[in-house]
């Protein structure tokens, strides 16, 4: 499953360093407005130590990690959704990833100008938030326009979507994003069709620096992240630029030195699976030992059809076992059938998070 994060804010928030920390790719990041303006794209393994782990059991020919990508979007000024800044090419750019992530700016440094000449997270939100939903507004009056054309025809359809498109024209003039607008089923198909900007799961990432200890800002922050259905996380950019081209060691020790549980990188990960749904299951062999990314509630047959459409159309079974099991009984990796560990399953078992699976098909 492909996965990826465009990066969006205002100019100078330190999106294309936190990009370059993130993907390692060396990028522009200069301070002027639009250093960024065709998007810059960067493909990351996904950091899971449970690889690590079931290659020490295996000793595959080859460990594959699933990846993310992650796509640096140039600045957004006001006036964006008119075309400001080039903004109309900016916020096309945004329609294809799966998840926005916000950076805004906490960190202080006068060598490094804010497009508004002010340090003002919340208001630096608020443009964002606002471009983006204006952007929307346009797309929904159009779509309404359009729309007409049903209703004069007296097509059912049309009068799902005149519902649908009415009340979310209403959602959007309040200033609120077009996530959190409660939808019906029929209604849903025909507000997903338009692809809006502010229907995409967002992620507020709240760039600090080794200086910062304003956590009220980051308190209201959280909360704005919460009423606008959206998740939060707070890291340092420049600590992950310092920290880009260290290795695992190297990095433990710095983040020992920073009490810090995990980078940057593993904690944005994470946060887009979470605000995704998506989970992780596993094949294990002498080939290969490899991770696969799949949405919860997902069933075998889907999972199948991850790794090759061939294994779900042709789905007889699947051999599961958990990744703990497999951690716990590693010296006989072998022996789990004979413990009973080994569930066969059918097309309808719900994959759960680090399931270990094998699976048969047909000729």
């Amino acid at each position: 499953m492909k996965l990826n994060c465009g990066f969006v804010g205002l100019p100078n928030v330190g999106k294309s360093t936190l990009f370059n920390a993130l993907s390692k790719n060396n990028i522009a990041a200069e301070n002027y407005p639009f250093c960024t303006i065709e998007p810059n794209t960067g493909v990351v393994e996904v950091p899971d130590a449970r690889l690590g782990a079931l290659s020490k059991i295996f000793k595959p020919e080859k460990t594959i990690y699933n990846t993310i990508e992650f796509i640096d979007i140039a600045g957004l000024v006001k006036n964006a959704h008119q075309g400001e800044g080039l903004g109309n090419q900016f916020l096309s750019q945004i329609r294809s990833v799966k998840v926005v992530v916000q950076v805004v700016r906490f960190f202080s440094d006068k060598n490094i100008t804010h497009v508004e000449n002010r340090l003002d997270p919340l208001d630096d939100i608020e443009i964002i938030n606002t471009e983006l939903v204006l952007a929307d507004m346009k797309t929904v009056e159009r779509s309404l326009e359009k729309n007409q054309k049903l209703l004069n025809a007296n097509k059912p359809e049309g009068k799902i979507a005149e519902a649908a498109l009415t009340g979310l024209l209403s959602h959007l003039n309040e200033g609120l994003a077009a996530r959190s607008f409660k939808r019906e089923s029929k209604e849903d198909e025909v507000i997903k069709n338009l692809f809006l900007l502010t229907d995409k799961p967002m992620i507020y990432v709240a760039n600090i620096d080794d200086h910062f200890s304003d956590t009220d800002q980051l308190s209201k922050t959280k909360e704005v992240a919460v009423n606008n259905h959206s998740s939060f996380v707070a890291i340092n950019g420049k600590l992950e630029a310092e920290m880009a081209d260290f290795d695992e060691e190297e990095k433990k020790i710095i983040l020992e030195d920073y009490n810090l549980k995990e980078t940057g990188l593993s904690a944005l990960i994470k946060e887009a699976y979470n605000t995704l749904g998506l989970q992780t299951f596993f094949t294990c062999g002498e080939m290969e030992v490899r991770g696969w990314t799949i949405k919860k509630n997902d069933c075998a047959v889907d999972a199948a059809a991850e790794i090759h459409t061939d294994f779900a159309t042709k789905f007889i079974k699947a051999e599961i076992y958990s990744f703990d099991d497999a951690i716990k009984h590693q010296d006989n990796i072998k022996e789990l059938k004979t413990l009973g560990l080994v569930k066969n399953v059918g097309r309808d078992y719900i994959m759960q998070e680090g399931d270990v699976a094998y699976f048969i098909k047909g000729q």
